[in-house]
């Protein structure tokens, strides 16, 4: 699912207007400078029409300068390890002209922060990143414009640095922001937006900060929803089929007679016990015996591809240029090939998790979710109460990728505690996390590329089965060229969805496999092919900067490979380059180095940026060499960690990260871009060390000796 329709997906389950009592909801922020906004308003969010599904008198909070000088930044995005949480207190914290320890982020609580669609697809930088800096630098207005009144001086006159306003040239007539606030309350609507500094006046953007939760998490003081303890709480264990989506017949609870205090909750197919004491909830959960009726198996592991392209017919052309009879009656060389890529779970350390309980009419809630305001219109839809009766409560996720923007366990934990009245927390099981945490879906990606007499590209006719069309618009000069999906709802065996940048890695792995082989049908080093072929001069100089940064030309050691590719994902441009060594006897690969180069814009927090660099890359070779799922229609073979291999510390390898500098230009995503072509550079650099072309991902031993069979 791509980004456009997850947007729709949310909005569509808002059947209530977002309506807020002014009252209450400045009663509940306190005293202090607070800058707001009105719905009607986003036209600071460029691209965005929320406007349409909310009623004028909604408002929210951008941020707070409270009574005692620090700041409420309010944000309905979510952490869950990617760093936002620094990364938006540096630009408020820039513009506002306040030490960035005294921002303390506000996010994701339903109750008081801006409605956000959900906190996917690198958005978060791009797009909340501006307003909030906008707000920010409202907020200094304003800060000098009341300490001009109290210093009895023109504001022209007044500095503002450090949480202090001051007359420039004398610091000696001083005023601080907290003296400012203390005992007002001063609404101002964020109605226009406001001048913003300039790269050259940056004093916090652009420095490399610790992310500002390593310490409680480190030392455990941060909580998850699984942390959340509540008087009188029971524990839930729902009892699952074997089979995805299976639909019970009959329940024989009588082997609940040993556990005294277990209690069976029925809602439809949503069959559980709940305990006060989790363990106990476990083994009663497993005496209840249902017989379930299973539906039909339509393919397995072996199967799947076939079945894919059998099954869907109908397509959308995303993308077409010239004329494909023509270029393939002047390619003097057409090169055909089928990629293919499995099933890919999302494998978050955390599993998926709700605590919550009801209190009169009103549902309070912590949940793993990356769409808080999504789950509270799920919520509030299901038991039919109004919007504002929903409350989701902030908290910290352990990991997302994609598989916590949908919010099953927080329907369940619900409904469960609903049936039983009592506060209740539902923590999924790892099986149950393979089973209905929505895998990524399986792909396969057809290519017919064609090259004229000059070495140049001619035609590419790319036929995308279930990946979806992200970061496949061409950025190679190609003039004869069509990009078809091929997809259909209920397709596959399981629930699938949004993994990390989703369908961008499974179609660049097959562009940029594609690309390699066509380069060494012509026996032309490929990155000459690339350099020559590139029509986006940024990526030519991101691609040289990958290059220079790796050392391209270098003289490699036996046995060892270099591959090379490239992509772009949420405005940014990537290049990586691999090395890999591959023992021809095992067929086991060894990543030795990875250079990953982007054009990510305006980099906020150069070490925040590194480390999601180095996440993506790392989980990337997971997908690459390691990570399957074996089934036999919805039956889930794969259920633990045991079965299910990620990428671990002894397998990744040095990793270099390098930005193109600019940082006067706007901020692009970059939680997700780096993972994109770690498969293709793999499977490009294994090629290049034994001749072992794999089409189909992960890169498994058993598959390179087969191919050098």
């Amino acid at each position: 699912m791509d980004s456009n329709s997850i947007t729709q997906l949310y909005f569509s389950n808002v059947d209530h207007p977002i309506t807020y009592d002014r009252r209450k909801f400045l009663k509940k922020l306190g005293k202090g400078i607070i800058v707001i906004f009105s719905i009607n308003h986003l036209s600071l969010l460029e691209g965005w029409s929320q406007n349409t599904f909310v009623e004028d008198e909604d408002f929210n909070a951008f941020l707070r300068v409270k009574e005692d000088g620090r700041v409420d930044c309010y944000t309905g995005k979510i952490e869950m390890g990617q760093g936002v949480i620094t990364s938006l207190a540096q630009v408020l914290a820039e513009e506002l002209e306040v030490p960035i320890t005294s921002v303390d982020m506000i996010m994701g609580d339903t109750d008081l922060c801006p409605y956000d669609a959900g906190t996917w697809g690198s958005l978060t930088t791009r797009f909340t990143d501006p307003v909030i800096r906008a707000a920010a630098a409202e907020a200094r207005e304003i800060l000098i414009s009341l300490a001009a009144e109290k210093l009895g001086e023109a504001a022209e006159n007044l500095q503002a640095a450090n949480g202090t306003i001051f007359v420039k040239g004398d610091k000696s007539k001083t005023i601080t922001y907290a003296q400012l606030t203390k005992g007002k309350k001063i609404v101002k609507s964020l109605t226009r937006k406001p001048e913003i500094k300039k790269a050259k006046d940056f004093n916090i953007i652009g420095k490399p900060i610790l992310s500002l939760d390593a310490v409680a998490k480190v030392t455990g003081k941060a909580k998850y929803s699984g942390d959340i303890k509540l008087p009188g709480m029971v524990y839930a264990s729902i009892i699952r089929p074997k089979v995805y989506g299976s639909k019970k017949v009959s329940v024989d609870k009588s082997g609940l007679s040993q556990f005294e205090g277990a209690e069976l909750l029925e809602d439809g197919d949503l069959v559980a016990v709940v305990h006060l004491d989790p363990e106990i909830a476990s083994k009663a959960s497993k005496k209840v015996k249902i017989e379930w009726k299973e539906p039909e198996a339509k393919a397995t592991t072996e199967t799947i591809f076939t079945y894919l392209e059998n099954t869907i017919t109908e397509n959308d052309v995303f993308e077409k240029g010239g004329n494909l009879e023509e270029g393939k009656k002047s390619s003097s060389k057409l090169i055909k090939g089928k990629y293919y890529d499995g099933y890919k779970a999302h494998a978050s350390i955390e599993p998926h998790c709700a605590t919550c309980y009801f209190e009169g009419d009103k549902l309070i809630m912590w949940a793993s979710s990356q769409t808080p305001f999504g789950t509270r219109a799920e919520l509030a839809k299901t038991f039919d109460m109004p919007l504002e009766n929903v409350h989701i409560k902030q908290i910290f996720l352990g990991g997302g990728f994609g598989g916590k923007i949908y919010n099953q366990q927080a329907v369940e934990a619900a409904k469960l505690a609903k049936l039983c009245g009592k506060p209740l927390q539902l923590v999924w099981t790892r099986k149950e996390e393979f089973m209905y945490d929505r895998f990524r879906p399986a792909a396969v990606i057809n290519v017919t590329s064609g090259v004229n007499a000059n070495g140049k590209l001619n035609l590419w006719d790319f036929d995308i089965y279930c990946a979806g069309t992200r970061g496949t618009n061409l950025f190679y000069d190609i003039p004869n060229n069509r990009t078809r999906l091929f997809n259909q709802n209920n397709v596959h065996p399981f629930g699938t969805g949004a993994w990390r940048a989703p369908g961008n890695s499974t179609t660049t792995f097959a562009r940029e496999s594609h690309i390699d082989v066509t380069a060494h049908a012509l026996g032309v080093d490929a990155l000459e092919f690339r350099l020559k072929n590139l029509k986006d001069q940024n990526m030519v100089a991101t691609l040289k900067l990958a290059a220079e940064t790796f050392g391209w030309n270098k003289e490699k050691p036996e046995g060892h490979g270099y591959g090379i590719a490239l992509g772009k994902d949420a405005g940014t441009l990537v290049a990586i380059i691999a090395e890999v060594y591959v023992d021809t006897n095992t067929g086991e690969v060894t990543p030795i180095r990875i250079v990953c180069a982007q054009d990510m814009g305006q980099v906020v927090n150069p070490h925040g940026a590194t480390v999601q660099t180095e996440g993506g890359v790392t989980m990337g070779i997971g997908y690459a060499l390691y990570e399957d799922i074996e089934f036999e229609g919805g039956n889930v073979k794969t259920t633990s960690f045991n079965k299910y291999q990620i990428n671990t510390f002894s397998h990744t390898p040095k990793i270099e990260c390098v930005f193109i500098d600019k940082m006067d230009s706007k901020p692009q995503g970059g939680g997700e871009p780096a993972i994109i072509c770690v498969g293709g550079a793999i499977a490009n650099a294994v090629f290049d060390a034994c001749g072992a072309r794999v089409n189909l991902l992960p890169i498994s031993p058993k598959r390179i000796l087969e191919s050098l069979k």
